[in-house]
């Protein structure tokens, strides 16, 4: 099951996201900044996943083809079982994405997120990928 959501979400990114917003070489498409420790949902996750993911109507409440809605903290960690798992970035498909481990790397354009993001990322999945 979990490899079919990601087959999904890969084709889903692939024929369905626009990168409307392209940045250049070495350039993030968003300018949060992640502290090494204590990540903040509110703080930090979502709002590069506001600037990053759902600028381009990828990832949204929107209706497209990609299931992943990345609008609110219950859509990250429970609707889509894998997505994210608390304690463990390496089991956790967002991180395994946004490091271009498995499928392509996101989000989709020129460059992806920078390490400090990749890294805030999987600093908030180790610290229990709270809602704070």
């Amino acid at each position: 099951m979990r490899w079919g959501v990601l087959l999904g979400l890969c084709l889903a990114a692939m024929t369905g996201c626009k990168d409307k917003n392209p940045v250049g070489p070495g350039d993030s498409p968003s300018t949060v900044v992640f502290p090494v420790s204590n990540v903040s949902y509110t703080n930090h996750v979502q709002p590069l996943f506001n600037q990053a993911c759902n600028y381009s109507g990828c990832h949204d409440d929107g209706a497209h083809q990609s299931p992943l809605k990345l609008t609110s903290w219950g859509n990250v960690v429970i609707t889509l079982p894998g997505i994210v798992v608390p304690g463990k970035p390496d089991a956790s498909d967002l991180v395994l994405r946004i490091q271009g481990t498995v499928g392509a790397r996101m989000p989709p354009g020129v460059n992806g997120l920078n390490q400090n993001q990749i890294d805030g990322i999987r600093a908030w999945i180790v610290e229990g990928a709270k809602d704070n």
